[in-house]
């Protein structure tokens, strides 16, 4: 009996794992189509987290010892708080910020990678190493050189296609659970 549930548990899990990643893969087409507003909830996302960063470093700030800690503690919480609503209430600056901070990312990336390719380049497909660099690279300029133009189109296309190739992933691994699961149950 405790088999039988244990199966169903999996069949429901399973079932749950793979409507979320077709919703994973509806919402990143989703991006993808709509780039501009996809970036900009995905800055008032981070505007709001960082508000909640700000209220639990406030809860924080309770554990101190003496007023001076808690004061200082209490301090940046409220600092985090007021940039965060000040990043909500402006997601278009934030939205350009966020861009600009991934196109240098992915340009010292794709450099750093480049780099290591000639440290190992005798081992057998190092060549794909030099590869992504070269590519990463290609990415961050693609986004640096006109931005903040670029501040459009490029987080709501990155986060929508890594929800596309993450949702996919998803559905593909949870589609072979759930073979596994109704294989073992026969």
């Amino acid at each position: 009996m405790a088999e039988q549930s244990m199966t169903d548990d999996l069949k429901s899990a399973t079932g749950w794992s793979i409507a979320l990643a077709v919703l994973m893969v509806v919402v990143g087409f989703a991006a993808v189509a709509m780039p501009g507003p996809a970036g900009l909830g995905v800055s008032v996302f981070i505007g709001w987290l960082i508000i909640f960063s700000g209220v639990v470093y406030i809860g924080y700030a309770f554990t101190a010892q003496g007023f001076g800690s808690f004061a200082g503690r209490a301090l940046i919480g409220g600092l985090y708080i007021l940039g965060g609503f000040y990043l909500v209430a402006n997601p278009g600056m934030a939205l350009e910020t966020l861009t600009f901070v991934v196109g240098v990312i992915l340009v010292v990336e794709g450099i750093l990678q480049a780099i290591s390719y000639f440290q190992v380049r005798t081992v057998p497909g190092s060549g794909w190493i030099l590869f992504d660099g070269l590519a990463t690279l290609v990415l961050g300029i693609v986004i640096l050189y006109p931005w903040p133009g670029s501040s459009k189109w490029a987080i709501g296309t990155l986060v929508g296609v890594n929800l596309i190739l993450s949702g996919f992933t998803r559905l593909m691994y949870s589609v072979s659970a759930r073979k596994i699961v109704n294989a073992a149950t026969r």
